[in-house]
């Protein structure tokens, strides 16, 4: 991805190494994999919190106290966000300006460990994720280590598309669509309610391919293999992937975020077609 003289965006704050409250919580890879398998297996999160913690019984203490400089190669990560946010930044609103939407860019927090935000204290074991309440993106720059090694999927347009996918979220706040699908949730059953949420992450997915789009047309930011790389991070998260792979059975009806191929798919197809129209997975039949 060309993105070195990129505009570097004004709405990244720097929290890493600043404890969420308390002592900050050291999250290891074996937990992350906990928490993605639990949330994808339906447990609650004191049967989360409770295997996070088994993981940590007897491993030696971490020096909280200790401040914590970043290294430059984190440092550089930062910096790579910061591009992607601000082309974000610089694709939507002319995109939602076709629907009468006026863009309001979000925020971006990196962290370390675990953040406090409008949705509660979350550790970085959750991942990525984009918080509606206070219109904020959140980070541990450590997902990404977590991307190459462990999901296999290298590659700097594979982190961006990470950003794009929760920046997706935060479309899809601006144009109610969260709201509407969380309002439709409660009085659903657990099934139905996973199939709605499915849908939600699947056109965050295409939302991201949208970007995608509109960023390499102006800005010409793709460079060979890029797209490879997006889809094959799309494919490493998908849910039936992750579940075979943890514990060598697949349960559709607990599906939250879609299969490999389906999240693959519907970004190709934002990417694509380059419009919002394109990415209606909620009247589809085919995902």
């Amino acid at each position: 991805m060309r993105w070195q003289s990129g505009r570097r965006s004004s709405n990244v704050e720097d929290r890493r190494g600043v404890s969420a409250g308390g002592a900050p919580l050291k999250i290891g890879g074996g937990a992350v994999v906990i928490v993605i398998i639990g949330l994808l297996m339906g447990k609650s999160p004191v049967e989360i919190l409770q295997a996070v913690l088994t993981t940590q019984q007897g491993a030696p203490s971490a020096n909280v106290g200790a401040p914590r400089q970043p290294s430059a190669e984190e440092n550089q990560l930062a910096d790579f966000v910061s591009v992607v946010l601000a082309d974000t930044e610089d694709t939507w609103p002319g995109v939602l300006s076709t629907v009468n939407i006026n863009y309001e860019a979000p925020k971006l927090v990196l962290f370390t460990d675990a953040v406090a935000s409008a949705c509660g204290t979350q550790s970085s074991a959750v991942g990525p994720f984009y918080c509606p309440g206070d219109e904020t993106v959140y980070i541990d720059l450590g997902f990404y280590a977590e991307l190459q090694s462990r999901f296999g999927a290298p590659g700097d347009f594979a982190q961006a598309y990470v950003i794009a996918h929760e920046v997706g979220h935060h479309v899809q706040n601006l144009l109610g669509t969260s709201e509407r699908v969380h309002n439709q949730q409660r009085n659903m059953s657990e099934a139905d309610a996973n199939e709605l949420s499915v849908r939600l992450e699947l056109q965050a997915d295409c939302y991201a391919g949208v970007w995608a789009h509109h960023a390499d047309k102006a800005r010409s930011v793709l460079e060979a293999g890029d797209v490879d790389e997006a889809l094959n991070a799309a494919s490493a998260i998908g849910d039936d992937r992750l579940q075979r792979e943890a514990t060598g059975r697949v349960v559709p009806e607990s599906f939250t975020h879609g299969t490999s191929a389906q999240r693959a798919r519907w970004f190709r197809t934002g990417l694509a077609q380059g419009n919002l129209l394109a990415c209606d997975t909620f009247t589809t039949t085919a995902l």
